[in-house]
């Protein structure tokens, strides 16, 4: 049965995607089987990808968490698909109640039971799960249900993506074939992750022990006698959505300091804590009248290890002193970052960014100049990020926007600056640098106090005529063997020509031809040994062909 279900769900599947595969088809092939590349727009790619939007909503949950994952990942698709995909959200009908009271009761028994009071309208619908308001002891909770039947409709759809792979790896280019592989892997892994409620408990638990002195940061507690690997009890906190300014405004939140707050979180879950909320959409965050963030929905969380914590408070560090070149650095180093990039043109967008980073006004036409070197440098050097950093650059994209939305001229890069500061980031890597350069400097002086003695030394030996200077050369390309072979065929060749000379004009024909043949054996010898030798001294040259060679297969590939 269930085979036959991930059959039907292929063929579903197949049909929706089928006009965007023709699509992309065209557009290396003007006419399927034959005729150049199609120049497609960005007006087109922006059609496309909300094509692609309806075809995942219209699919259902599995593939509406596809979408949600792929608007992370700017190594899979183009700008502009991301930033339509970063739009999509959960729009799927609540569940009947009678099943998901199902679900409910065979987590934590009988409803009456166990809730003193408990509103079967369900509050928040979304693809894996809804959520409902109950009582327990005169304290609101919010009671979060998984979707009754979701689990094998989310093993069948996983299928059916392992099965479309090879085909999608079949269609799209080698560059990226690594990054589709993976993202199926993660795909898989983070879905049944955000089905699984008692692993969203434990993250929703740790998390809120990070921020228990933090009043400004307010997070649920769990109620665990009431939940399960299906159900999640948590303390109900109300708010207002954050990005509902006019309300905000109206209750007098200020909402700079929102703005503020929710970086700082953010920073100390990724450059402190080592593990973050990683679904940081305005449906997700509130704000109670005193300012206090609230977060909801920890089903989508991930961890960050040490090396990646300190290599983003280097990134950091480096966008407070505008120093594009250590972010480029940091950037490669994360593999967020091909080597191969053009670091001229990825310069001049990091100096871009850094300005919009800063609420300062933007040139029109620079942003314009620069957008086509951006799409050929990032896209045509395909991002590999690994799926934790992935996490990381989709909650960096996110929280922007919130915080753009709060406050339009929100300086991300002096918030950032000030929490490096107060925590001793910042004065970290200032004390590390300089403890660099310190030991440097310190081997340096060392060696000006040694090269006057042994200066001296050497300049005695010279007046006494006792210095001696060995000089090994090593060949390991055979340059000198081919030297001496090319000057004994020069040799004997002359010499073979001379002989032959001279028994034409003195001796009989038959030792001219013998003379002659064995001196044209000498001169091919000769010739070949000018020819072949295409390594040697001119390997470092050839290998510099190669890769540019290399590099222009991989352009004209696509």
């Amino acid at each position: 049965m269930a085979s036959l279900r991930a059959y039907w769900r292929f063929v579903v599947v197949a049909w929706q995607f089928l006009p965007l595969v023709v699509s992309y088809l065209r557009d290396r092939r003007r006419f399927l089987l034959f005729g150049g590349r199609r120049r497609v727009t960005t007006r087109m790619q922006t059609a496309r990808a909300e094509h692609l939007v309806e075809s995942l909503l219209t699919l259902g949950p599995t593939f509406i968490k596809l979408g949600q994952l792929l608007s992370t990942r700017p190594d899979v698709l183009p700008p502009t698909y991301v930033d339509v995909l970063t739009q999509l959200q959960d729009r799927v009908p609540p569940a009947e109640w009678a099943e998901a009271r199902e679900v409910l009761e065979a987590e934590v028994g009988p409803v009456d039971d166990a809730f003193d009071d408990f509103d079967t309208d369900s509050i928040s619908g979304a693809s894996l799960g809804q959520v409902y308001k109950a009582e327990i002891d005169g304290e609101t909770v919010a009671v979060k249900v998984r979707r009754p039947g979701i689990e094998p409709l989310v093993e069948a759809d996983l299928r059916v993506v392992r099965w479309m792979l090879p085909v999608i790896l079949f269609v799209a280019d080698d560059a990226r074939a690594f990054s589709l592989e993976t993202l199926a892997d993660e795909f898989s892994k983070t879905i049944r992750e955000e089905m699984d409620y008692e692993r969203e408990a434990a993250m929703l638990e740790e998390i809120r022990g990070n921020f228990a002195d933090d009043d400004g940061i307010a997070i649920p507690a769990v109620y665990d006698e009431r939940s399960g690997e299906r159900v999640l009890t948590m303390q109900f906190l109300d708010g207002t959505k954050i990005s509902d300014v006019e309300t905000l405004d109206r209750r007098g939140v200020d909402r700079h300091a929102v703005a503020v707050r929710l970086q700082r979180a953010y920073m100390q879950m990724l450059v402190a804590d080592g593990v973050f909320h990683a679904d940081p959409h305005p449906g997700n965050l509130a704000v109670q009248d005193d300012g206090t963030v609230v977060f909801y929905d920890f089903g989508m969380s991930g961890r960050v290890d040490d090396f990646v914590q300190g290599k983003l408070v280097e990134f950091y560090v480096a966008a407070a002193d505008q120093d594009t070149d250590a972010i480029l650095d940091v950037l490669v180093e994360l593999g967020a970052l091909s080597p191969e990039a053009d670091r001229a043109v990825m310069t001049e967008v990091m100096e871009l960014a850094i300005q919009d980073a800063r609420g300062e006004a933007i040139e029109e036409h620079r942003v314009q100049q620069i957008v086509g070197k951006v799409e050929d440098t990032i896209y045509e050097f395909p991002l590999r990020l690994p799926s934790e950093l992935a996490l990381v650059l989709r909650v960096a994209t996110v929280v922007e926007g919130v915080c753009l939305t709060l406050d339009p001229d929100f300086d991300f890069i002096d918030t950032a600056t000030d929490y490096l500061l107060e925590q001793g980031y910042h004065e970290e890597s200032a004390k590390q640098l300089l403890e660099e350069y310190g030991t440097e400097t310190a081997r340096a002086a060392q060696s000006m106090l040694r090269v006057p003695r042994k200066l001296e030394r050497t300049l005695d030996r010279v007046d006494r005529d006792d210095l001696y200077v060995r000089a090994d050369v090593e060949d390991g390309n055979g340059v000198f063997d081919r030297l001496a072979r090319r000057l004994s065929y020069a040799v004997l060749a002359a010499s073979g020509v001379f002989s032959t000379a001279f028994l034409y004009a003195f001796a009989d024909l038959e030792a001219t031809a013998v003379a002659g043949g064995l001196t044209l054996v000498v001169l091919a010898g000769l010739f070949r040994s000018l020819r072949t030798p295409k390594r040697g001294s001119s390997s470092i040259r050839a290998a510099g062909e190669m890769a540019q060679q290399s590099l222009q297969n991989r352009r004209g590939g696509r």
